[in-house]
Order: C-alpha cells, then structure tokens, then sequence
C-alpha cells in the first residue's frame, strides 16, 4: 500500500462551485427508498453522470418492492476480473417525496441544505469527482475502481445484502463515501444492528357505546414500547421508531404494528438483546404479540487490514493538512457487510456535515474539495 511519487491528488484541479453545480440536480432528486420509481430516476442521473466519467455502467433491477441498483466499472488495463477497489454507496434517502419544498437547496454561508445532501448524495459525489478528475488528469489508478450505488441502504438493505458482499469478494478494499464524522474522522468500525417488527393484537368495539368490552392493541403496544425502551443498557439499546395502529377513531383498535431498532458495539451484546427480543410476552391474555426478526448488520471490529488501510488513508489526510481520527460507530453502513467479511474496509469518508435524516441536513462546503482530495489520493495510492 506504500504510496508512490509523484502525489496526484495534491494538485488535481477540484472547483467548489463546480462540485455544486455538480451536486445540486442530485439532492433536487429526491430518491425515499420507499418509492422505486423516485429511486430509478436518481439512479438515471447518476449511472448518466458516471458514464460521462468514463464508466461502464450496468444497471441491475431492484427486487422485493425496492428500486434498481447501479454498478459503474471504470476501464483500467487489468480488466474487470482483477480485484480492485469498490466504492459502495446508495443513493436511497429517508426524506419523502414533496421534503424539498420545506428542505429547498439552499446555500448560506458556508454550508448547503438539501435533502439527502450529507446522508449520502454529497460524499458519493465527491468520490465520483474524484474518480473523474484521476481520469482527466491520465492518471492510471493502480488497481481497478468500481462504483456500486445501491437502493434500500436507510432500510438495512435487505434487497441488496447479497449482492454487496458479492461485488466485495471480488475487491481488495472497499471504500464508503457515508458522512464524516462530527470531528472529521472516519469510520473503522460499525456497531451490529438488528430490526424487530411487532404486532399487537386486541378485541375490538365499538369506543363509544362498548368501550369496556374492546382490548385496544395500541394500549397493549405502547406498553411494550416503554418495556422494551427500558431495557437499554451501555452495551445494548433499544428504540421504538415506527408505529401504526388502529383505522377509525370510534373504534378499539384491533391491530398495532410497530418497529423497533436495536444496537450493540459487541455482537454478543446484540444476540442476546435479540434473544430478550424474541422472548418478550403480552401484558394480558387477553391481548397478543408476535415478534419477528427482521434485517440484521454484523458488527464490524477492525482488523489488521482495515487498520492497515486507515494507516495510508491518515498519511494522505496528512500531507492535505488535516487529521482523520479513527473510530467505531452506531449507526449502521453497507461497511457493516464488507468489514465483517474481513475485507479491508474504510467508512466516513464523504463530506463534513450535520442534520443527517432531519429538516436540518446540510454539509459544510468547505469539506468539499479536501474530502475529494482526500479519495482521490486513496485511489491514487492504493495498490
């Protein structure tokens, strides 16, 4: 992984306003994974804007309801079978669609709003800018980079798991353009995830003239709700973030379905909150519960490899005159995968920002260019 000289990312010709202009059409898109059609229009835009870069672009179809995936292979004398470099990344949001009339693109200061600006379109722009500048430039990277941009990421990418470990077993590094972190930093660890979803069931009757003899399954779910909460602990945590219940205000409601999210820096941590999960009974019994597992992100603990790799992404940030402290991470990334698997993974390496899934969302501008300075330099060392 020693670098070689001359460095010809310290002198590429990045432009802030270019990289603006750039990203703008891409956070007017708006792309909730929930909507496949909104997803494929972002993924026309980008799989066009890679291709105008250089890339082969192939497009592979969404399942289980989600949108299409794009896998762009830029053209490197060693072809496409050599193992090379994958830059994953998605361009799924969590913002619904109509969000940009109340998050307009807006640029003030020293920062720019949009939705899904800094989770994630901004850092994958970055890393296709910085790919795009190399190759202006006629720089041969040494390995051969392929982008992958996938479609349900906000959603623990249960239509695209497989297909992300199955273009990283084919790579020597794998690197993820997700937010920097608060202090710049970037990502070398991911805590392990998984994703409950519950169901209350009740009696119904009529809440005005039989009230006493319904069982409300929301009554029986909020329950559960402030139990499960209440079970968070320093290595594990649980978080109730999706609820529905009922149909009509004049009735008990029969049925309540909920979403629960829990984290843990240890797997085994996370395996038994699982196990108190799956163990859990209703309050009555005259009420019912059922809980089902469902996606899951393995913790991801650095290992000799992904060290390794930080170890040259830091010497980099370096020479560009800023620091990339290391950390592990709540919050889960398609990293999770590639890192479990043991491929040399580096995570946070998009652009500085806050607000992230929130009406707040912006980067800060001036990230821009020394974070595509910065990918540029890894593509451009890594060998």
């Amino acid at each position: 992984m020693a670098e070689s000289a001359p460095a010809p990312h310290l002198d590429l010709p990045f432009d802030t306003e270019a990289m603006l202009d750039g990203l703008r059409p891409w956070v007017e898109c708006e792309s909730p994974t929930f909507d496949a059609a909104a997803v494929g229009r972002m993924m026309d835009l980008a799989g066009r804007d890679m291709a105008m870069a250089g890339a082969r672009v192939e497009r592979i179809a969404g399942r289980m309801g989600f949108g299409d995936c794009v896998r762009a292979r830029f053209p490197h004398p060693a072809g496409d079978t050599a193992p090379g470099i994958l830059v994953l990344a998605h361009l799924d949001t969590v913002h619904p669609i109509g969000t940009l009339a109340k998050l307009p693109w807006k640029r003030d200061g020293g920062t720019c709003r949009g939705p899904g600006i800094f989770d994630m379109k901004g850092g994958t722009f970055l890393a296709m800018e910085a790919m795009r500048q190399v190759l202006r430039a006629g720089v041969t990277t040494p390995l051969p980079v392929t982008f992958l941009l996938t479609s349900d990421e906000e959603v623990g990418s249960p239509s695209t798991r497989d297909l992300i470990e199955a273009e990283a077993r084919r790579a020597r590094y794998v690197l993820v353009p997700e937010p920097a972190r608060p202090d710049g930093g970037v990502v070398t660890g991911r805590y392990a995830i998984a994703r409950f979803n519950l169901r209350t069931t009740g009696r119904p009757s009529h809440a005005g003239i039989t009230l006493g003899e319904g069982r409300s399954a929301i009554r029986e779910m909020c329950r559960q709700v402030l139990a499960i909460e209440a079970m968070t602990t320093e290595d594990c945590t649980f978080s109730a973030g999706v609820i529905h219940g009922g149909q009509w205000v004049n009735c008990v409601a029969t049925h309540c379905d909920a979403e629960v999210l829990s984290m843990a820096k240890r797997q085994a941590d996370l395996d038994a909150g699982v196990a108190r999960m799956l163990a859990l009974q209703p309050s009555a019994p005259d009420v019912a519960l059922a809980v089902t597992r469902g996606v899951t992100r393995p913790v991801w603990e650095a290992d000799a490899g992904t060290r390794a790799l930080y170890d040259v992404a830091n010497g980099i940030a370096g020479k560009l005159g800023f620091a990339i402290p290391p950390q592990s991470s709540g919050g889960g990334s398609d990293g999770n995968f590639t890192g479990a698997m043991g491929i040399p993974t580096l995570d946070g390496l998009g652009v500085a920002g806050a607000g992230a899934h929130t009406l707040d969302e912006h980067i800060a501008i001036g990230s821009l260019v020394p974070r595509a300075r910065l990918f540029a330099g890894l593509l451009t060392t890594l060998s």
